[in-house]
């Protein structure tokens, strides 16, 4: 019997890790234990090990090491930027702006803040899936004390003006206005250059799993000066920022993953957008009724979102997963759930097409063979499914009352 081929285009859910990553990681799983906050031999090595990856991290976004906070991932890192910024300094404002289409770990703790008393704007996005620079302008207020928009949408790919923003809100600083300005950068990180002083945000959230290093650590990036109020309480590590024993061989994974995109993001992004655009002209010229959703150029170039019409997303999933193929409907924190995609009703589309929609993301240990097996295979699966679809409406037709 032939081998099931498997082909992981899932990469914007999770990555697998790199064989540099694991080889550095490996060392403090076993002989390096130590736990960074003791002071003793074993202790100081482990605090050494922290360190290093803490200068490894900070070069890639061009942040300054002690400005890096570490912490589980990019679900902590936007609840601590956000929640704790307006905790802080709510003496200034208690009104937030935000994008309709930002991942459920900002939205979900912007609706939580919404019933304790804040006000949150939920700004509309353009049929590309971004922002109008004009609308942000138009929702400031008085009391306005964060910003936040995402870098890169995770499920369209398409990347925010966030240099325009960071520009706006600094020169409101500049005017004595108290107000703030976060990314979630969890998708863009190690895909494109980030500069956080181009950007000049003052918190950015990442996350070690979307780079190829481990589950369960990310960083998250506070300007020098901005206060904030811990979140997790207990402890007095990454300077009283986030209480907590530190994930030793996690962030030592992530240390070394953030080095190796340093070293390889042009080469990378090249690959991956020749890989991407290969199977979109290929999927356009094979495959019937597509949209292709979100912005062209103006996007990351591992993610590819495709609604095919007449054939209902979840069902093309299963059956690609029955050929060993991986891929998603969309935010895979949000897979569990039958709603379409916000993020897809935002851009315009309706629920029935934010259904029949797909995410392809490609990672850097993808091949072009396995790309032509999918382009193989989705036509296929594609068709069944459509005719599958057209003769339940035409029985549902016939069988309807007159």
């Amino acid at each position: 019997m032939k081998a099931l081929k498997r082909v992981y285009l899932d990469n914007s859910a999770t990555t697998p890790v790199d064989k540099e990553v694991l080889e550095a990681m490996i060392p403090y799983l076993c002989e390096e234990f130590g736990n960074a906050s003791s002071i003793h031999f074993f202790g100081q090595r482990a605090r050494a090990a922290v360190d290093r990856a803490r200068h490894q991290v900070a070069e890639l976004i061009n942040a300054r090491p002690i400005e890096i906070v570490f912490t589980s991932g990019g679900t902590e890192s936007n609840n601590l930027a956000i929640r704790g910024l307006v905790q802080a300094n709510q003496q200034h404002g208690k009104h937030i702006i935000t994008s309709q289409i930002e991942h459920p770990a900002v939205k979900e703790v912007c609706i939580d803040l919404e019933s304790r008393g804040y006000e949150v704007t939920y700004l509309p996005v353009q049929k590309d899936g971004i922002i109008r620079l004009e609308d942000l302008k138009e929702a400031i207020r008085e009391d306005t004390i964060l910003v936040t928009i995402m870098t890169a949408n995770n499920e369209i790919g398409t990347i925010q003006p966030v240099e325009e923003i960071g520009d706006f809100i600094a020169s409101l600083r500049q005017k004595g206005k108290k107000i703030w300005f976060h990314t979630d950068a969890v998708q863009a990180v190690g895909k494109i250059p980030i500069n956080v002083e181009q950007i000049k945000c003052d918190l950015l959230s990442f996350s070690a799993h979307k780079m190829y290093a481990p589950k369960g650590v990310g960083a998250l990036y506070v300007r020098t000066g901005v206060r904030l109020r811990k979140q997790n309480i207990g402890g007095h590590q990454e300077r009283e920022r986030r209480g907590g024993t530190e994930n030793v061989p996690g962030i030592v994974a992530f240390g070394k993953a953030c080095e190796i995109a340093k070293r390889d993001i042009p080469r990378n992004y090249f690959r991956l957008k020749t890989l991407r655009d290969k199977f979109e002209s290929q999927v356009s010229k094979k495959i019937p009724d597509v949209i292709f959703n979100g912005a062209r150029e103006n996007r990351l170039p591992h993610i590819s979102n495709i609604t095919f019409c007449g054939a209902l997303g979840e069902g093309l999933l299963i059956g690609l997963d029955m050929h060993g193929i991986a891929v998603s409907t969309g935010s895979a924190c949000s897979s569990g759930r039958v709603e379409p995609s916000p993020v897809l009703l935002a851009l315009g589309r309706s629920e029935t097409e934010a259904r029949e929609s797909l995410r392809f993301s490609f990672g850097k240990f993808n091949t072009e063979e396995e790309v032509d097996y999918v382009l193989e295979i989705l036509p296929e699966v594609v068709q069944n499914l459509r005719y599958v679809h057209h003769h339940s409406e035409k029985a549902n037709l016939a069988n309807a009352p007159a």
